[in-house]
């Protein structure tokens, strides 16, 4: 048998203050890389929106004690653990944590080195920072959900995945780590809106060099380009197209049998149309036609590249996407199940106490 080697950030002690949504993927990733993230839950009824804690698999990999942090004693706990840490994460509105006792200045106090992540929708400061919210409004106020939809029709909803995990829980991830390699203890401030707002930076540039029209459904990215786009097929089902560089289109054209014109996305669309998804990816299957079938949750899953670079696993019965990214020496792996709160209190106590 092989040696197991342990993830990256093996020997990192990261605390998390439950919450729902960015916060925890975000203490989800760190654990997927090999950190040791204990998770603080609460006494009672968890959120609603996450559901049975054995499938919360945001809580993966991650351990849990209870504490309530209304009384002395929870408040207290979190502060032994976060005298042993190197990061601690809350994703609250300003002011919780402090009114609780466990903000940054008592944090700090115990342990300089470290870093305090902070995750929420506006920011710690701002007209807005107290205001509830959700990621749908922080794409609203970023600019970042006007260029998503089709000319003449509104803005399209992309889930959670833009602001909630994309300009949130994965820049509260490079923040710390960012802060962890500075060497000082210190605050990080992740807001989704300003996250959401740093991932439209490519579209300000293309708008200032006169390349991006500030409509939707106009330009080559946002589906005003046949080329780039999204086509439904004879069994309902779609193919995503995005065929933008000569040579790949000119394959592209040519696999799908229509010639280029004014009237090329009604031809590509007749085309589709006339057979199913899956005939279709035999017709581009090994081209470089830059064409993929769109496929739903579960189908991913079971896609036959995604099969064999094992993009998808299966733990206790549950697949669900493997760690990412992937590293030659220190590999990322599933190390346990979603926490269940409380499930390692006692441990906890025993390992970063010890």
């Amino acid at each position: 048998m092989g040696v197991r080697v342990a993830g990256p950030l093996h020997g990192l002690r990261v605390v998390e203050l439950a919450g729902i949504g960015p916060a925890p993927f975000a203490a989800m990733l760190l654990a997927d890389l090999g950190a040791d993230v204990v998770r603080v839950d609460r006494p009672g009824p968890g959120s609603p929106l996450a559901g049975d804690p054995a499938h919360d698999l945001l809580n993966r990999g991650k351990r849990s004690v209870l504490a309530d942090l209304k009384t002395p004693d929870g408040v207290g706990l979190v502060l032994r653990l976060a005298a042993r840490a190197d990061v601690l994460i809350e994703g609250w509105r300003p002011g919780v944590a402090e009114r609780l006792g466990v903000g940054p200045e008592p944090v700090l106090a115990r342990n300089p080195l470290l870093v305090y992540g902070r995750m929420t929708g506006w920011g710690q400061d701002g007209p807005l920072a107290h205001t509830a919210g959700h990621d749908i409004g922080y794409l609203a106020l970023s600019g970042a959900l006007h260029p998503i939809g089709r000319a003449g029709g509104p803005p399209q909803v992309p889930v959670n995945l833009l602001g909630d995990f994309a300009g949130g829980s994965l820049y509260l991830v490079i923040g710390v780590l960012a802060a962890l390699r500075s060497g000082r203890g210190q605050v990080v401030d992740a807001a989704i809106v300003d996250g959401a707002a740093h991932l439209t930076t490519m579209l300000h540039g293309l708008l200032a060099a006169g390349a991006w029209r500030d409509e939707r459904g106009v330009n080559l990215l946002d589906t005003g380009a046949a080329r780039y786009d999204v086509y439904e097929t004879a069994d309902g089902r779609h193919m995503a197209v995005g065929a933008l560089e000569p040579r790949f289109f000119a394959e592209f054209i040519g696999l799908l049998g229509v010639s280029d014109g004014p009237g090329l996305r009604e031809e590509i669309s007749n085309a589709f149309a006339g057979r199913t998804r899956d005939e279709w990816v035999k017709v581009f299957a090994g081209s470089d036609a830059c064409v993929a079938p769109v496929l739903s949750l579960a189908e991913a899953t079971r896609d036959p590249h995604l099969v064999a670079r094992g993009t998808f696993a299966n733990r206790d019965g549950v697949p669900q996407p493997a760690p990412a990214p992937r590293f030659s020496a220190t590999p990322a792996s599933l190390r346990r199940p979603p926490a269940l709160p409380g499930a390692h209190t006692t441990d906890v106590l025993a390992d970063w106490e010890a």
